[in-house]
């Protein structure tokens, strides 16, 4: 191994940061101005008609965050304590909180190679495993939407309510509906680096008028329709404010604008590596169109160099020809560019290592091993742990939609080099 050395950015290359206009601060002044700093507001109600008219769903309701959607999701779906529900593991942990706030327990679906996202035929076997589930929860991951009508189609038959989580997909398309209005109910967010933002914020989706005025009533304390506060039942205070509203209004134009950007970005990587030993992150280029929030790589097995993870630390030997996400990451590091490591499955994580965990092979009741790269293999020759291979070898690269091609350009030269 002899790794190039590079002059390190004058800047950093961020993996995804926010990108402003100028039109957020005028609805955030607007706010301010009309003295309307509360949770109610002009800039509330157009983000709730934007966001819903956008995604193509009735109705949406403009909450606090993006988890705060996702806990009350979980509610409207029904979960109680002691429920089972099957979840993509291959997720960040906020898709899967929720659940426990309910004190429901999750079950984790792995992962399908076509689109990394949750694997319909391991979620048929987790149905049958687990027939007292009657809720699912599926993440789009990284922007990329799953196969949501056969995971919908599942659902159905198993009389199971479908919550889509399209924390990092909003704008994505499958079948030419986006992401977000196949479920039961569905979530996006604005958190601050995603492809449009208000620095915090989400929305639940819904198409069901009833499902709309419980949830604004949960996320505003649950206030009856009374001259006093009267309370009935548990509330939230989750509503979004006007003024983080405001900055989600400025960025709606722009949706299609960064999605555009982020494309660019995806498709000068996947021709940038064409003839190094990696994939990009894959997708159903016939049924449906990303949003190309991040842009990631599998590196091919027989490329990978040694590597070794603990919870918190890795370690890898370097190798001619070869190597690894720790490798690529630290380089990049080096060179002031962030990137990341694939998500790692939640069926992998220390808080839920005693939950159930279905792939295409084993029993789904006991504990699998995470399999790494060149480890045991399922009947197809694939790793029976599907979720955790693409852990081992992915990683998300500077995914920024300001980075300029010329930095792209030297990116793509970074991680070149980690394979001389």
């Amino acid at each position: 191994m002899n790794i190039r050395k590079f002059t390190p950015f004058e800047h950093k290359i961020w993996l995804s940061s926010p990108t402003m206009h100028g039109d957020e601060f005028q609805y955030m002044k607007e706010a301010y101005d009309t003295n309307w700093m509360s949770t109610v507001g002009a800039n509330i109600n157009e983000v709730e008609r934007l966001t819903a008219e956008t995604v193509g769903c009735k109705y949406a309701v403009a909450l606090s965050c993006g988890t705060a959607a996702l806990h009350l999701a979980m509610k409207v779906a029904g979960v109680k304590p002691g429920m089972h529900v099957l979840c993509s593991s291959q997720t960040f942990s906020a898709s899967i909180n929720p659940v426990c706030y309910e004190k429901g327990i999750p079950v984790f679906v792995d992962t399908e190679y076509d689109t990394w996202n949750m694997d319909p035929v391991a979620l048929e076997k987790a149905f049958e495993l687990y027939p007292d589930a009657k809720v699912v929860v599926v993440a789009h991951l990284y922007g990329t939407p799953g196969k949501i009508d056969e995971i919908r189609n599942i659902c159905d038959r198993h009389g199971a309510a479908l919550v889509e989580d399209t924390a990092e997909s909003l704008g994505a398309t499958y079948k030419g509906k986006m992401t977000g209005s196949f479920g039961t109910v569905g979530i996006c967010s604005f958190n601050g680096n995603k492809v449009i933002t208000g620095s915090s914020g989400g929305c639940l989706l819904t198409g069901d008028k009833a499902v709309y005025e419980k949830v604004k009533k949960w996320s505003t304390q649950s206030r009856e329709d009374a001259p006093w506060y009267q309370h009935e039942e548990v509330g939230y205070n989750y509503r979004m404010s006007n003024v983080i509203a405001g900055v989600v209004r400025g960025q709606f134009p722009h949706l299609e604008e960064h999605i555009a950007q982020k494309t660019a970005i995806y498709e000068r990587y996947r021709e940038g590596f064409k003839d190094l030993p990696v994939k990009m992150n894959p997708y159903d280029a016939e049924n449906s169109v990303p949003n190309f929030w991040l842009s990631c790589l599998l590196i091919d097995e027989d490329a990978m160099c040694s590597q070794v993870r603990g919870e918190q630390d890795a370690l890898y030997i370097g190798e001619h020809g070869k190597s690894c996400p720790t490798e690529i990451l630290e380089v990049l590091g080096k060179c002031n560019a962030e990137g990341r490591p694939i998500w790692k499955p939640m069926h992998m994580q220390p808080i839920f290592r005693n939950n159930g965990f279905v792939t295409r092979e084993g029993d789904g009741r006991g504990r699998t091993n995470a399999y790494i790269a060149g480890g045991k293999l399922g009947r197809d020759g694939n790793p029976a742990d599907v979720g955790a291979d693409i852990f081992d070898r992915g990683l998300c690269l500077p995914s920024d939609n300001k980075m300029t091609v010329e930095e792209q350009e030297r990116i793509i030269e970074i991680v070149r080099s980690c394979f001389e």
